[in-house]
């Protein structure tokens, strides 16, 4: 029973908060009404156009504006005109807008109601017996006209259309109109119940936002009081304007006292020791900018205080500085706890090494001497090789184990020698005290890099990595910590250029290659901006009908000064820098609107980095260069390399999907030339392999095992439904081999060059988009070129000749006329070196030969007739 009274009790209040949202009753405590009389001025400034709407309507279906016989229609008339001129200037006067609320809307609707009915009697009292539809078409648009300016006020809606229905009953209109306007007003009506309904809930809404403030208040109030934090104000001069009880306790003041100081008074000048609080501090309160957590410490307490302060500039609605407004924390003890752990933390946790605060330390102190003189030291930075592999294949509890193992062995070679510690990740430091001679130092490298590389069992796998070392000097190489740091940095990525598992010492020549990069990377940094980077395109050829039936985009760079730059040169370095975005991005804009000129069925193939593809954006940045050109997605082709399967399996296989959503075509580039090809197989969507130029070239020499591997991978993309494109091929006897292997598609200079994508067009233009092979006939071993001169023997006779290139399987030789094809003779190299060769072709007095058997090029020694190359 106390629930159903419960329940009633809301509906009451509830109800009535709704008669107050509607504007027919006082607000109560929820609700609140006083803004709804601000809608009354707006809708009598556009009344107006209502009452010029009807006497425009009134024009338009010839009703006289005055009959001399017709007193009924002038009184008509005057009313409305009446009515009207009351509700466009009563609701603007002082005395209508100090009225409550809803008073104001008790007015409102008889003055809508009495505009409603006045203008449907003036127009019923000569129109109603002739044509009463015509009647009904102009009230209803007057009446829209009205509903729109009364806007969400729609209970005066269903007064103007309740003074249209009383006018058509005083007229005894047909049961159709009536029936219409009941509706509009039934329409009306639901609808000011609606917005009344939103109204209420929203201005609930505010009131229970208020009651939060008010709560938030008194929560602050209290967490000021319980001495956990405090708040502070100044004024726009930088002086205190609040400050909390209790921080004017703890500084044995009383907030009275310390009103109207300024703010700095009571903070410590601060040191660097110390984070230089103070300096910070008075730097954001005179720059007018905000801060958080600035650590400084008190000037007026009796004892060593630290605070944590934060603030923000109050401005007001003028964008005038008025000053700031914080609060702050107790960090004394935190500072305390902190300083203790500092004292703790000296070692690494994972490794018990010396940590990277520790080694910083020790550097500065080894490298700081007497009298403003450093001293002798010597540090070694090392990297190991291939961990990131172990990480990514057994897992990051078994990249930790490692490094456990890998700091015991170092620490095992080194012994008391210097100080070992971890960097960071699989970096280490050595610290060397005095200068070694460089034999023991040498000796020292050698066994860190020895005893690191041999195997390793972590969690039952046999694990195999290295590690390069680079080594600087002080004084030689810098008098500070940075500089040792920095020149022992720029001589292990030396040893790392050189191959790993190297150490190397620092030389002012790896600056200046450091510098060199640098410098290139600023270049290739403003060659994207510029322009300064082109795409050239080498058509893909179907090897069945020799139809270009697709290009591949290549990056080319022709660099202002240094002339043109090979993408293996810059390309590791766009990586390197984060560039490889912008330029990926740029590449796939620029050959997608390249290619949307080409020929419907010619697809555009471009290269992806794995840093692109491990980019969550790269599916948008696709899309957007497939929107921009107009470029179908299944005539763009993306070639990824099986390096991005090195990363997170899931998000490697989530970017498949949605490349794939897309539309586009996707090729695995360089196959056979990375790891567990076929795994990736397996779970890739791939379209396309392209197998690698390193087995193609050369393929069709005799002995190659080149081709069994194409004919193999051409089986296997088979039996998966893939296509293949063979690239790298050059000469005639390469392509006949390849389309006898089966691949679908080949690339390669046997069908031209890149070419800028102009000469795209016309190579498409020209003959039908058709290309035929150029060349040579067959593939042909390294040559040398050379000038020698040589002793042929034939059926007994000597002839002198002159060889001027050689290679393993042939040379060409000079200086014997007129040599049948296929003879067989004997060629004197050297004098302890005679090879039978047999004529391939001959003309006039050159001439190719073949060697029966294959040579050792590195073998021929000079002979004291023969003349260098």
């Amino acid at each position: 029973m106390a629930s159903l009274r419960t329940n009633l009790t809301e509906w009451r209040a509830r109800r009535g908060d709704l008669v107050a949202a509607l504007g027919l009753a006082e607000g109560g405590v929820e609700v609140d009404v006083s803004w709804i009389s601000g809608t009354f001025v707006h809708i009598a400034r556009l009344w107006p156009l209502i009452l010029l709407g009807k006497l425009c309507i009134t024009a338009l279906l010839h009703v006289p504006f005055y009959e001399a016989d017709n007193v009924g229609h002038a009184l008509a008339l005057s009313a409305m005109l009446l009515v009207d001129g009351v509700a466009i200037v009563a609701p603007r006067g002082a005395a209508f807008q100090r009225l409550r609320p809803h008073h104001q809307k008790w007015l409102m609707l008889p003055m809508v109601m009495l505009s409603g009915l006045t203008f449907s009697v003036m127009l019923g009292s000569s129109l109603l017996t002739d044509a009463p539809s015509r009647n009904l078409v102009a009230e209803m648009a007057v009446a829209l006209m009205a509903v729109s300016i009364f806007g969400d006020r729609r209970l005066l809606g269903v007064g103007y259309f309740t003074g249209l229905l009383v006018a058509a009953i005083v007229h005894r209109a047909d049961f159709t109109q009536i029936g219409l306007l009941i509706s509009c007003i039934a329409v009306m009506m639901v609808a000011a119940l609606r917005q009344a309904n939103a109204d209420m809930n929203r201005a609930i809404l505010f009131h229970q936002r208020d009651l939060r403030a008010q709560r938030s208040d008194r929560l602050l109030h209290e967490y000021e009081q319980s001495g956990r934090g405090w708040f502070w104000e100044t004024d726009r001069h930088g002086c205190i304007a609040y400050i909390s009880d209790t921080l004017a306790r703890t500084l044995d003041r009383t907030s009275e006292a310390l009103i109207g100081r300024p703010i700095t008074e009571i903070i410590r000048p601060g040191d660097r020791q110390d984070g230089d609080g103070e300096r910070t501090l008075g730097f954001h309160l005179s720059a007018r900018t905000g801060f958080a957590e600035i650590p400084v410490r008190a000037a007026m307490a009796k004892d060593e205080r630290w605070w944590s302060i934060s603030g923000q500039p109050v401005f007001n609605e003028y964008g005038q500085f008025h000053g700031f407004r914080g609060s702050g924390t107790d960090l004394t003890e935190m500072r305390r706890s902190q300083a203790e752990v500092n004292r703790l933390a000296q070692f690494d946790s994972l490794t018990g090494l010396a940590n990277r605060v520790q080694m910083m330390r020790s550097l500065e102190q080894a490298v700081a001497g007497k009298g403003g003189r450093p001293r002798d030291c010597t540090l070694m930075m090392l990297d190991l090789d291939r961990f990131k592999t172990v990480n990514d294949t057994l897992g990051h509890p078994a990249g930790d184990a490692l490094l456990r193992q890998v700091s015991q062995r170092i620490q095992r070679v080194v012994g008391d020698k210097g100080l070992v510690g971890r960097q960071g990740g699989d970096e280490f430091k050595i610290l060397l005290p005095g200068r070694p001679d460089k034999v023991t130092l040498d000796h020292l490298a050698r066994a860190i890099i020895t005893d690191v590389s041999q195997p390793y069992t972590v969690e039952g796998t046999a694990v195999v990595i290295g590690v390069s070392v680079g080594i600087s000097f002080c004084p030689q190489d810098g008098v500070t910590a940075e500089e040792l740091i920095r020149n022992a940095d720029l001589a292990l990525y030396a040893a790392k250029g050189d191959g790993r598992g190297v150490y190397r010492f620092y030389s002012p020549e790896m600056h200046a290659e450091a510098e060199d990069r640098r410098q290139l990377e600023e270049d290739l940094r403003r060659a994207l901006v510029e322009d300064g980077l082109h795409l050239v395109y080498q058509p893909v050829v179907s090897s069945k009908t020799e139809r270009i039936t697709g290009y591949e985009a290549l990056l080319r760079w022709q660099h202002p000064v240094r002339g043109a730059i090979s993408p293996t040169q810059f390309v590791p370095i766009a990586e390197d820098s984060g560039l490889i975005g912008p330029i990926g991005e740029w590449v796939l804009r620029t050959a997608c609107r390249d290619a949307a000129q080409w020929a419907d069925d010619v697809r555009v193939a471009i290269n992806v980095s794995p840093i692109q593809f491990a980019n969550p954006g790269l599916p948008s940045v696709v899309m957007n260069a497939l929107a921009g050109s107009g470029l179908a997605p299944q005539r763009l082709e993306l070639e990824i390399t099986e390096s991005v399967f090195l990363t997170d399996g899931d998000g490697t296989d989530s970017m498949f999907s949605r490349l794939k959503g897309l539309g586009v075509r996707l090729a695995l580039d360089d196959f056979g030339t990375g790891y567990s090809s076929l795994g990736y197989l397996k779970k890739a969507p791939f379209d396309k392999i392209k197998i690698d130029q390193s087995f193609v070239r050369g393929a069709a020499i005799k002995g190659s095992r080149n081709s069994a591997i194409i004919k193999a991978i051409v089986s296997l993309a088979e039996a998966l439904g893939m296509d293949t494109t063979a690239e790298g091929a050059e000469t005639q006897d390469e392509l006949a081999l390849i389309r006898q292997l089966g691949c679908s598609h080949i690339q390669g200079y046997v069908y031209g060059r890149p070419v800028p994508a102009q000469e795209v067009l016309v190579q498409q233009h020209r003959h039908g988009g058709h290309i035929a092979p150029q060349g040579f006939q067959s593939s042909r071993p390294e040559r040398k070129t050379m000038f020698r001169t040589v002793t042929v023997h034939h059926d007994g006779h000597v002839h002198t000749g002159r060889i001027r290139n050689i290679s393993a399987t042939g040379a060409q030789l000079e200086g014997v006329w007129a040599v049948p094809e296929g003879t067989l003779f004997a060629i004197e190299l050297s004098e302890n070196q005679i090879v039978n060769a047999v004529a391939r072709w001959s003309k006039e007095d050159r001439m190719g030969v073949e060697f029966t058997h294959s040579i050792n090029l590195s073998a021929l020694r000079a002979a004291p007739r023969s003349l260098a190359s």
